[in-house]
């Protein structure tokens, strides 16, 4: 679990923001985004300065680059 800024955040996964690296993104049952990449690896997110509105902009955002979201 990594604690970071939702600009941290967005900054490091700028790189994989494509579906051949993500298989899918999802909230778990604390709130926390959990990101699932192709090669069976997942790294859970603790995003520290922001609201559940502005985690919802960053899945629809996922959504639109062709990454599935899981409700």
């Amino acid at each position: 679990m990594k604690n970071c800024s939702l600009n941290d955040f967005m900054v490091e996964i700028g790189p994989w923001l494509d579906r051949d690296y993500i298989r899918w993104a999802e909230l778990d049952g604390s709130g926390h985004l959990v990101l699932h990449f192709v090669d069976g690896m997942k790294n859970i997110y603790v995003i520290d300065d922001c609201n559940a509105a502005q985690i919802g902009k960053v899945l629809e955002d996922l959504k639109k680059r062709g990454i599935r979201v899981e409700p």
